[in-house]
């Protein structure tokens, strides 16, 4: 068994888990199971659900469904399955990590119920990754990923750009990925030649750019709501942080002019809000290195960091300031979607205090503290990225779909901090239990 499934995972402070075994049947029954199928905001209640060869075979009343005889029968009685989440702005190791290094961090997804993740920081090696999860050798979600960053200083050029695009569109990625410092002649470049060969970009807005360019250049999703600070600022001045400068300076009547832009555009929004809770908390970051999930955070010297980095944050900006930036940030983000503006679940782990997989739930709980319902906001780590990828095989619970799901012991839609009480995950079909995941004695 691989290094990558050796480790202990605590998926809620009083459970811990472990790497996954070969399945012993292709064919696995959820038995009076309520279901959650997410296309709709229901409850199906006293439901049996036959997985076979990585779908959903059959669902219906229990008792109305036959149980093959060859199924391993998960006695579900009380419990809640809903389809896996997808986390669609992950990272993966990169550069020189080892592969045992890289399972693992992939292994943290899956094991907390991520079936779909989209790599935001591409390397070579995660194409291989892709394939091999593709080809079922690795307990991991679906990968998408983007190529390796562009940047100032990777794309300083009109040419630099059409070559980078030309090259990663050539390697196989699934998209590009934006950072800053693109200046807007090489942006304008790229956006061009991306879209003539049929690639997706989207990540973070440039400041050479701008929330406009970027809108009008039909990004595929802007993350960390980039640029909308920025947009709102009465004043020109050079932004910091994601506008957190420019905080008192912004001008809100401008949002509904900004979101129906954003609509119009057509572009996705994965806003990270937990990232931004995390660094403008006034909680104690020493207290915040005692979650039980940052044990599993490695390496461990990335916490200091951490405790650093939120320290300095909690020194150099005013508590009103960092108040008022995540105040501004829900509003933003809550007008954006009751305008239809489409989301995706996503929270940027590995960043600051996002041990991965863990923070796709925290992520659900800043969705639902910024004013969606529970059921919003899991749509957006559901049914929604099936939109985004326009699979309709993916993101519910039906028959014919394929089987990455979840397994709760209480109902998310009632409250959604029950999204971290993990029964089990079905990942491509395979059934992994809390059992099957302890480790041995």
């Amino acid at each position: 068994m691989k290094s990558a499934f050796a480790i202990v995972l605590a998926l809620t402070a009083a459970t811990a888990w472990t790497g996954g075994q070969t399945p012993t049947s292709t064919v696995t029954a959820f038995v009076g199971v309520h279901v959650l199928p997410m296309d709709r905001d229901t409850v199906l209640r006293d439901q049996t659900v036959v997985i076979r060869d990585g779908r959903i075979a059959t669902l219906g009343a229990r008792g109305r469904v036959p149980i093959p005889a060859a199924a391993t029968q998960v006695p579900a009685a009380g419990k809640y399955l809903m389809p896996a989440l997808a986390e669609m702005h992950a990272h993966i190791p990169g550069g020189n990590a080892p592969d045992d290094a890289i399972e693992r961090v992939l292994f943290l997804y899956a094991a907390h119920g991520i079936g779909t993740i989209r790599g935001m920081l591409g390397d070579p090696r995660h194409l291989a990754f892709r394939d091999r999860v593709a080809k079922g050798e690795l307990v991991s979600p679906r990968i998408y990923t983007s190529g390796p960053s562009l940047n100032g200083n990777s794309v300083p050029t009109k040419e630099a750009a059409i070559q980078a695009v030309t090259s990663q569109k050539a390697a196989g990625y699934d998209l590009l990925k934006i950072h800053p410092g693109v200046e807007r002649d090489p942006f304008d470049a790229l956006a061009a030649k991306a879209h003539e060969v049929g690639i997706d970009f989207a990540g973070h807005v440039p400041l050479a750019v701008g929330l406009h360019r970027a809108l009008e250049a039909r990004y595929r999703s802007i993350d960390h709501l980039d640029g909308y600070i920025e947009a709102l600022s009465k004043t020109p001045m050079q932004s910091q942080f994601f506008g957190i400068n420019l905080v008192n300076d912004v001008d809100e009547s401008k949002i509904p002019a900004l979101v129906q832009q954003t609509k119009k555009a057509g572009t996705w929004m994965v806003p990270t809000q937990i990232l931004f809770e995390n660094l403008m908390t006034d909680e104690d970051p020493l207290e915040m290195a005692k979650r039980p999930e940052i044990r599993f955070q490695e390496p461990q010297d990335a916490v200091q960091k951490w405790i650093a980095q939120t320290q300095m944050f909690q020194k150099k900006i005013p508590a009103a300031d960092r108040a008022r930036f995540l105040a501004v940030r829900r509003r933003i983000l809550k007008a954006l979607y009751d305008a239809g503006v489409p989301f995706a679940l996503g929270s940027d782990a590995p960043q600051v205090w996002n041990v991965p997989g863990y923070s796709t739930h925290r992520e659900l709980q800043a969705l639902v503290d910024a004013g969606l319902t529970p059921y919003q906001a899991l749509r957006t780590g559901t049914v929604d990225v099936g939109r985004y990828f326009g699979a309709k095989d993916s993101g519910t619970i039906a028959e014919g779909h394929r089987a990455d799901l979840i397994l709760l012991e209480a109902n998310p839609l009632e409250q959604i901090g029950n999204s971290r009480r993990i029964a089990g995950v079905v990942i491509a079909g395979r059934w992994l239990s809390r059992e099957e995941l302890r480790p041995k004695e």
